[in-house]
């Protein structure tokens, strides 16, 4: 008895490993128009950042841009995705675009506001959570993918974007 359980326990686990390999590929809706999918930047390494223009942590702006600006020719994507789930967000996308355009300059990837836990995550945070077992536990929270789909590594809020911690693992995966 004890094999069946065994058994069919490992065969139900290998059945779920595949489904949750790699990111679903369900496009952000972008805050520009349209739509931004993981799988556009296939090959690249991505960071994606739940970010917040109210936030104590929202200066790290500036590091996301100096980050992007210094990797995006070596292929790095750095993706900001605004979230009020911590209730720190801007009342519009388009607030959220202005802000961010006029007091840092940014000119990397963003989508719309968009939830980055509970019930009304994103299907990427989704994934997240139940692949790797994380869930922002705040703003700026960053999760490092690489080329293949794979989730090289999460960082906390208090990780800066210039680190020596995440621009290591930036670096290992572009050489």
């Amino acid at each position: 008895m004890l094999r069946f359980i065994l058994a069919t326990l490992t065969t139900s686990l290998t059945a779920l490993g595949p489904a949750l390999a790699a990111p679903p590929d369900v496009p952000f809706a972008s805050i520009d128009g349209g739509d931004l999918s993981l799988s556009d930047w296939a090959g690249k390494p991505v960071l994606v950042v739940n970010t917040a223009s109210l936030c104590g942590f929202t200066p790290q702006y500036e590091g996301l841009q100096k980050l992007y600006d210094t990797y995006r020719d070596r292929g790095l994507v750095v993706l900001s995705v605004p979230s009020d789930d911590f209730r720190q967000e801007l009342g519009s996308n388009g607030e959220v675009k202005d802000f961010c355009e006029l007091t840092y300059g940014l000119d990397l990837p963003m989508t719309e506001i968009t939830h980055v836990r509970g019930a009304a995550a994103h299907p990427f945070y989704a994934w997240l959570r139940d692949k790797e077992g994380f869930v922002p536990a705040w703003n700026f929270n960053k999760v490092l993918i690489s080329g293949e789909g794979e989730v090289v590594a999460t960082y906390g809020s208090t990780v800066t974007p210039l680190s020596r911690k995440l621009t290591g693992d930036i670096e290992a995966l572009l050489d």
